[in-house]
């Protein structure tokens, strides 16, 4: 269950060779059945909130007295006004609505059942007053009777605040909700911090409403592009790598020289002024210039000597992107992988948020300090919101690494088949039947991992936001440090999970096995790792810049003949926001293919080499560029370049 094994399994594995798709058995089944606890323990706090009558008071709404809108209630004890008779009364109406507590993120005012809401605005306690007496709505406490709304001295504290703004019930929830939501500017501030008025947010959001098609449009421009780039990369991949690498090149030789030139001319220019302080800042701009230039000739002579060692390297970048399009062609149903992970992620993070809301109300019921009743779990149950988040974290990592592990799983099973016509009518949901079948506890373990490194992240970062302003210099460096570390390690993690998914694809292994098995390969491929993870990184990143800039000035064209609005910013940031969640979503599955296929690259050059019973799994591409590599290292000799000792495995061994 560990990673911690035996020794005598530990020269087991050592001694073991990769077989491809030949033993299939199920792996981490320990995991998988602390998973399925876990899960019934997320099972359980539902149940619990439901069974506490949590999901009536959510969905019906309570008063500030805990009686239940629209049903008969039972009498609390020691509470006023407790145990009435609401069935009449469907909708909770707050006497205040405005009155908001952003800390506890709650309305700080006292809530009635009432029978209807009130549509239109009132402005004085006689239009109060005859709501109540032709709708047979009562605003006012239930102490107090409607004829008495004018004429009682209470009338100021047990009415709602005037002016009543109009209100509507929200659907399935009958709560009295402002139409106009200018009483919420402070909560809008709080989480928009550039809007500085009201007005500035009813144009913006008015914006977004006349332009909905347009946003509609634009989202769908943004996911054909993003399947047409996918099918452009493969056939362009060559020209495009070398393209950007040339680009870079020259973009880091041009600087250098601009800043070597900016620092000749201002050493050259006669000094004038005889102003000290002046001649001391040009002193400080010369040496701040001189800087900049040696800086900038470091980093160009380092980027130039990394691109000389790669660049026979960055053919198998090419290569690579060439076979991941035949993948592609091949495998489809992959270009629907994000579609169903995201259903997936949006279906759990609803009933997650629905189970958050039922916590919410849970509980026994309890009067505060100004006699109103709160809903509080206490013992040990009170914790349940840390086991809730922690599902939330775990149980999102385990849907995306199910994709990672349905993709490896449908990649390998297309790499290791020699004769492309024996592959599966579907091998995608090949591949989802293996996951199922055998692979569900690695991809819990491997989710718990990250797991354990994203929560004390969040922790981190939690008590950085509260202590803004508050800590000192030292303890804020320390708390950037750390937050960076750990997510320098979940991304390492991340990576590395992704090939161990692999691996366990390929040889049914189990999570720390198949983990030390790719780390290995990744070692003894480290130069080549280095030169994907770089150039094909940055090519897919420049390909979501390009989705996201051609959706935007599509955007900019398409809004700038829409006259119904004034202020168009917000539908744009949306619109380009979506773009570029589209093309990261394609193209991170891109990524995972070419991924997937550079270690089954690695394990078919290590323990293959061409020859008789020993055939490469590989295609065509791949294969023209071994023997390139062959032809390099001969070329080289015994004591030729990195690339040649990386070679060395592809020779037969006997």
């Amino acid at each position: 269950m560990g990673c911690c094994s035996s020794a005598s399994s530990a020269a087991q594995s050592s001694k073991r060779e990769w077989k491809p798709l030949e033993d299939r058995s199920c792996t981490d089944i320990p995991w998988l059945l602390l998973f399925i606890l876990f899960c019934i323990g997320m099972g359980f706090i539902c149940g619990f909130s439901v069974a506490t009558g949590a999901a009536a008071r959510l969905v019906s709404g309570y008063d500030s007295y805990g009686n239940i809108c629209g049903q008969k209630n039972a009498k609390l004890e020691a509470i006023p006004n407790s145990g009435m008779d609401h069935t009449h009364r469907k909708y909770v109406f707050f006497l205040d609505p405005c009155n908001l507590d952003l800390i506890n993120r709650k309305i700080k005012s006292v809530a009635l059942c009432v029978k209807a809401c009130p549509r239109q605005e009132l402005k004085t306690l006689s239009d109060v007053q005859k709501f109540a007496e032709i709708n047979g709505s009562a605003l006012c406490s239930y102490n107090l009777k409607p004829s008495e709304y004018t004429t009682s001295s209470k009338a100021s504290v047990l009415c709602p605040k005037l002016p009543v703004p109009a209100s509507a019930p929200i659907p399935f929830f009958h709560r009295c909700a402002p139409v106009n939501i200018s009483c919420y500017a402070k909560f809008a501030e709080a989480l928009i911090t550039f809007v500085s008025d009201n007005s500035v947010l009813h144009r913006l959001i008015s914006g977004v409403m006349t332009s909905k098609e347009i946003i509609l449009g634009l989202c769908l421009l943004s996911l054909v592009l993003s399947m047409i780039l996918m099918v452009i990369i493969r056939y362009i991949s060559r020209v495009l790598v070398w393209i950007l690498t040339i680009l870079v090149i020259l973009g880091s030789l041009g600087g250098t020289g601009v800043l070597w030139w900016l620092y000749a001319k201002q050493r050259k220019s006669p000094k004038e002024t005889v102003i000290p302080e002046q001649l001391q800042i040009a002193e400080d701009n010369l040496r701040a210039l001189l800087i900049y230039a040696i800086s900038a000739t470091v980093f160009t002579v380092i980027l130039f000597l990394i691109m000389l060692v790669m660049r026979k390297r960055v053919a198998l970048t090419i290569a690579l992107f060439h076979v991941a399009g035949k993948v592609f062609i091949h495998l489809p149903l992959l270009v629907f992988q994000p579609f169903w992970t995201f259903f997936a992620l949006v279906l759990f993070w609803a009933y997650w948020i629905m189970t958050l809301l039922f916590l919410g109300t849970t509980g026994s019921a309890v009067q505060n300090d100004q006699g109103f009743v709160e809903f509080r779990v206490s013992g040990p149950l009170q914790y349940m919101w840390w086991y809730h988040v922690v599902g939330l974290i775990w149980i999102s990592e385990f849907i995306l690494a199910c994709q990672q592990m349905t993709v490896a799983g449908a990649v390998v099973t297309y790499y290791f088949t020699r004769d492309k016509r024996n592959l599966p009518f579907t091998p995608i949901l090949a591949s989802v039947n293996r996951l199922i079948r055998y692979h569900l506890g690695t991809v819990a373990k491997g989710s718990f991992i990250i797991t354990l490194v994203k929560i004390p992240r969040m922790i981190l970062m939690y008590i950085h936001s509260q202590l803004k302003g508050k800590e000192n210099a030292c303890a804020r460096c320390v708390l950037k440090s750390c937050i960076c570390c750990l997510w320098c390690l979940e991304k390492c993690l991340n990576y590395l999970n992704q090939n161990a998914y692999t691996a366990t694809a390929i040889n049914s292994t189990n999570f720390c096995t198949s983990a030390k098995d790719a780390f290995v390969i990744l070692v003894e491929n480290a130069l080549r790792v280095a030169a994907i993870n770089t150039v094909g990184d940055f090519m897919l990143f420049l390909g979501k810049v390009l989705i996201v800039c051609s959706t935007g000035l599509a955007g900019i064209m398409l809004l700038n003949y829409q006259q119904d609005y004034t202020v168009w910013v917000l539908p744009l940031i949306i619109v380009c926001l979506f773009a570029f969640l589209v093309a990261h979503c394609f193209l991170s599955i891109y990524e995972m293919v070419v991924d997937v296929l550079f270690l089954c690259f690695a394990i078919d050059t290590k323990y293959n080499d061409g020859s008789p019973g020993r055939e490469f799994y590989m295609d065509k591409v791949l294969m023209e560029f071994v023997e390139n590599s062959r032809k390099a290292m001969k070329e080289a000799g015994k004591g030729g370049v990195a690339d040649a000792r990386e070679l060395k495995p592809m020779l037969k061994r006997r």
